[in-house]
């Protein structure tokens, strides 16, 4: 921890299994920290992490359906920051990876580092790279793609289908309130039907939920890409479509390499 009486901030990944994937760094910032902050839905979770700690502060009760998760994500970084400028020792744990879809650490750190202050984050174990583990792929065979399901509606992109494609919280596509934490059917078909200029609608994909825990199983369900509307999708459900061609080579850069 900082050493100066500003304060500072860790940020810092639990993994994804609850108990199996905390780094010992992290778990060392967490037991030295004046005050914790976590993010998490999770009772065991969250009374794992107050083993390691006496004063756990869950940011939770600032989510709400009344407003917007860009003005939730805000208080809790005013939170956050309020703690450290008052001079104690903060670590911000998150679920996974504590950059990794979690604006609020960036927030707080790019905060308080433009006011001097001591800020970090430390590396940890995110769904990606148990996706990569329990489906056996390799992201640097084909090439990868990875959005946000609802960014990539609302963008123009350009899909490679030659590579993998990967879509992160596909239970609320479309929603652009940034509120709902459940699936809407209607956005999930206009979902579909973008896919689909890239895709056949009987391509095979796959809908993913990393193991959260020892005693659950992870989700690993293949269907038609047409046939997403009609699963039962969750908050950690992510989407990912194998390649549907061949990779092209690009002859006259190959001929000048050679």
């Amino acid at each position: 921890m900082n050493s100066n009486n500003k304060g500072s901030l860790v940020c810092v990944g639990t993994g994804i299994m609850m108990g199996a994937h905390i780094t010992p760094i992290s778990r060392q910032y967490i037991e030295k920290a004046d005050v914790v902050f976590m993010s998490v839905t999770s009772h065991l979770t969250e009374a794992w992490i107050r083993e390691m700690n006496s004063d756990v502060r869950n940011l939770q009760h600032f989510y709400s359906e009344s407003f917007s998760r860009n003005k939730t994500y805000s208080q809790m970084v005013v939170a956050i920051v309020e703690e450290v400028k008052i001079g104690k020792n903060v670590c911000l744990a998150l679920y996974g990876h504590p950059g990794v879809f979690a604006l609020v650490a960036h927030k707080a750190i790019e905060e308080l580092r433009q006011d001097g202050i001591y800020a970090k984050m430390e590396p940890g174990i995110s769904a990606e790279d148990c996706l990569y583990a329990d489906l056996g792929i390799d992201p640097g065979k084909f090439g990868c793609q990875q959005y946000e399901a609802t960014q990539f509606m609302i963008y123009s992109r350009q899909v490679d289908s030659s590579a993998y494609l990967i879509l992160w919280q596909i239970s609320v596509a479309g929603d652009l309130s940034f509120t709902k934490n459940s699936s809407n059917l209607d956005n999930l078909s206009i979902l579909v039907e973008l896919l689909s200029k890239w895709y056949p609608l009987d391509h095979q994909v796959i809908v993913y939920e990393a193991q959260t825990l020892p005693v659950n199983s992870k989700r690993i369900e293949t269907v038609a890409l047409k046939d997403i509307t009609k699963l039962e999708l969750n908050g950690h459900s992510t989407l990912v479509i194998p390649p549907a061609r061949e990779l092209e080579i690009n002859k006259s850069v190959e001929n000048r390499l050679k």
